[in-house]
């Protein structure tokens, strides 16, 4: 099964690649390893979530935030590649949660990121990782997410 039909299997749709918001580029390729711009929480052109985890805004909400921004990671690479199917490896995922300050549980929320990539990809979704909390992201985004891809 095609890592796209396993994505419409577990209720996901691939968005379009979204554009860089200013003077970068999505994705840089060294060899055959893909460093991914930061993704936020946009699709469509809409900010899906947005807003701090801790007091107005709950755990699985960041997780949700997080699976977003995986999507947004993953179309990058699509367009980067011309296929999913050409993931070898997940190596590194950065994750930043928009928090209150006190917020502890950034590791729980960037779970919905690890979580999604593992479910999709097996052991090529297993990867490094730092979950960390920070007092706001771009356009008030709940979650970004950095990834390092190897590719065929």
């Amino acid at each position: 099964m095609s890592i796209e039909a396993r994505l419409t299997e577990l209720g996901y749709e691939l968005p379009a690649a979204p554009a860089p918001a200013g003077s970068y580029v999505p994705f840089v390729r060294v060899g055959n390893i893909l460093h991914l711009a930061g993704a936020i929480c946009l699709q469509k052109g809409e900010m899906t979530h947005t807003g701090k985890v801790g007091k107005l805004r709950d755990i699985k909400y960041g997780q949700d935030a997080a699976a977003v921004c995986v999507l947004n990671s993953l179309a990058v690479v699509k367009s980067a590649v011309g296929s999913l199917d050409a993931i070898k490896q997940v190596v590194m995922v950065n994750g930043f949660v928009n928090a209150d300050e006190g917020f502890t549980d950034s590791p729980a929320v960037i779970n919905g990121a690890s979580d999604l990539l593992v479910s999709l990809l097996g052991d090529k979704g297993k990867h490094a990782r730092a979950a960390v909390a920070v007092s706001g992201l771009p356009k008030d985004t709940t979650v970004e997410i950095q990834m390092i891809v190897e590719v065929e």
